[in-house]
C-alpha cells in the first residue's frame, strides 16, 4: 500500500511563513506595557534619580529624563522622580516603591497626567510636601511640571544623595603636562582671582550687614511685644495655687525672653536671627502652657505659630490660603485668624517696611528667610512660601550663600535622607492626603502630596 504524501500549496506554505515571522517580531519587540515589577524600578533608582517606564516614554524624552537627573545630581539631594503610564496600578504605590528602594528620600510620581509626591519625614515634611506638588498640579506638560518641582524641592528638601549614584568626575589620570599648563594658567592669574574674590566678599558683607540691620527693627519689635506678654501675665511664682510645673512654664518663659535679647545683641549675620526667633516661639509656648494650667485647661499641643504673624502665639488649626497669584496651601493659624478666614475676611498679616512701603514679611525681601525660618523651622517653613517672593527667592544657591538657608533642622531622628533604610522606615507618616483618580478611599493616588501611605497609596 502505497503511503499518501500530502503537499501544501505555494499560498499556503507563504502564509505560514508569514505567520512565523509576524510571531518573531512579536516576541522580539519591546511592548508598551507597564513595567510593573516594583523591584525593577527599585534597583534602577538606586543607580539613577529618574526612572521613565518604557510605556510611558512619551511623556518624558530621553535627553529631559538626563537633563532631570544631572539637575537632581547636581544638587546632592535624595529626590527620586518616577514616570508611569496612566493605567499603572495605584494601591500601595508609594509605600511599595519606598520599600523597594530602600532609601530615605521623596519621591514623586508622574503617572499619566496625574502628579504626587511623598517623603520621609526626616528629609521633607508632610505640609511641605503637600504644598510643593499643589504649586505644579497646573502644569500638564511632564517636562515642565518634575523640572519645576525638582528645582523647588532640591532647595527645601534634607539629607544628600545616596552613593550608589556615582560621582560626576571622568574618573580618568590627569598627565603631568596637563598639570604644568594649568598651574602656570593658575599662577598668572591668581592675583586678578584674588582681587576679585575680595571685592564679592567685600560686597556680601555690606549686604548680610544691611540685611541685619533691616531685621533688627522687627526682632525688636518682636522681643518687645514678648515682654509686654510677660508683664500682662500677673503671674507671680507665689501666688495661691501655684504649683512646680506653673513655675517651671513661667521660668522657661522668662529665659527665652532674655536669652532672645542676648541673641539678637550677639548677632552679626542675618542667619544669627533665627536662633532669636526660635527662642521667642518657646518662650510663648511656655506662655500657652501656663495659662492653660492657671485656667485648669488641658496642655496645649506644640504646634507652630500662627503664619501670618507669630505675635499672635502658637496656632490652633490648620487653614486653607491662598496668597495673591499663587496656589492654596495649608497655613497654621490663631484662632483669631481661623475666625476671619472661616467668615470671608483677610488675616491679621505681619507686615514690615519696604522701599515700596508697607508689606506682608513674604513679599518683603530675602533677609526675612532666617526671621521666619526660627518661628516655623523644622522644614515647615519651605511649603508655607511656595509661590510667594521669599519663598521664589530662597529656592536660588546664591540665597543660601549670602543669607543661610534659615529653616531649621530638619532631622527627625533615624535616618538621613539618603541612607540605606531598606524596609525601616515608619509606616505611620505615611498617611495618605486624598483621593486621586480613581474616586476610592485609601488607595487612591493622593492628590495633595503628603509621606508615604501605611497602608494604602
Amino acid at each position: 500500500m502505497k503511503a499518501v504524501v500530502r503537499t501544501r500549496s505555494l499560498p499556503a506554505l507563504l502564509a505560514a511563513a508569514l505567520l512565523a515571522a509576524c510571531a518573531v517580531l512579536w516576541a522580539s519587540a519591546p511592548h508598551a506595557v507597564a513595567d510593573s515589577d516594583l523591584s525593577t524600578i527599585g534597583r534602577a533608582l538606586r543607580e539613577n534619580p529618574v526612572y521613565v517606564d518604557p510605556a510611558a516614554s512619551a511623556q518624558l524624552s530621553a535627553a529631559d529624563a538626563d537633563a532631570l537627573a544631572k539637575r537632581i545630581k547636581s544638587a546632592d539631594k535624595p529626590l527620586f522622580v518616577v514616570v508611569l503610564p496612566g493605567d499603572y496600578p495605584t494601591k500601595n504605590l508609594f509605600t511599595n516603591l519606598r520599600t523597594a528602594t530602600g532609601i530615605t528620600g521623596l519621591y514623586a510620581v508622574r503617572l499619566g497626567d496625574r502628579f504626587d509626591a511623598r517623603a520621609d519625614s526626616s528629609v521633607l515634611p508632610r505640609a511641605a510636601v503637600h504644598n510643593l506638588v499643589s504649586s505644579v498640579q497646573g502644569d500638564r506638560d511632564a517636562r515642565t511640571q518634575l523640572t519645576g518641582f525638582t528645582d523647588r524641592a532640591v532647595a527645601n528638601m534634607g539629607g544628600s544623595a545616596p552613593s550608589g549614584w556615582g560621582s560626576t568626575g571622568n574618573g580618568g589620570g590627569v598627565s603631568a603636562t596637563a598639570l604644568v599648563a594649568t598651574a602656570a594658567v593658575v599662577v598668572a592669574g591668581g592675583a586678578g582671582a584674588y582681587a576679585l574674590v575680595r571685592r564679592g566678599r567685600r560686597r556680601r558683607e555690606e549686604g548680610q550687614q544691611a540685611a541685619l540691620e533691616q531685621l533688627r527693627v522687627v526682632v525688636d519689635e518682636d522681643i518687645t511685644a514678648f515682654g509686654e506678654e510677660l508683664d500682662r501675665l500677673e503671674f507671680h511664682p507665689a501666688e495661691a495655687g501655684a504649683d512646680d510645673a506653673m513655675r517651671a512654664d513661667y521660668e522657661r518663659a522668662l529665659d527665652a525672653y532674655e536669652q532672645a535679647k542676648s541673641l539678637m545683641a550677639a548677632a552679626r549675620r542675618p542667619e544669627d536671627v533665627r536662633a532669636v526667633t526660635q527662642a521667642l516661639e518657646d518662650g510663648r509656648f511656655s506662655l500657652a502652657q501656663l495659662a492653660a494650667r492657671r485656667e485648669g485647661r488641658p496642655l496645649p499641643q506644640r504646634r507652630p505659630p500662627c503664619f501670618f504673624d507669630p505675635r499672635h502665639g502658637p496656632s490652633v488649626a490648620d487653614a486653607t490660603w491662598t496668597p495673591a497669584g499663587g496656589a492654596a496651601r495649608e497655613v497654621p493659624v490663631c484662632a483669631a485668624d481661623q475666625a476671619r478666614l472661616a467668615d470671608g475676611r483677610d488675616p491679621m498679616v505681619r507686615e514690615v517696611d519696604t522701599d515700596y512701603g508697607r508689606r506682608p514679611y513674604w513679599d518683603a525681601g530675602p533677609a526675612y528667610g532666617p526671621w521666619a525660618g526660627g518661628y516655623f523651622g523644622g522644614g515647615l517653613l519651605p511649603g508655607l512660601l511656595v509661590g510667594t517672593l521669599l519663598g521664589s527667592m530662597m529656592a536660588t544657591p546664591s540665597y543660601a550663600a549670602d543669607y543661610g538657608t534659615g529653616y531649621g533642622d530638619f532631622g527627625a531622628g533615624g535616618y538621613d535622607g539618603g541612607d540605606m533604610s531598606g524596609s525601616d522606615f515608619d509606616s505611620g507618616d505615611f498617611g495618605d492626603f486624598g483621593g486621586f483618580g480613581d474616586g476610592g478611599g485609601g488607595g487612591d493616588f493622593g492628590g495633595g502630596g503628603g509621606d508615604f501611605g501605611g497602608g494604602s497609596f
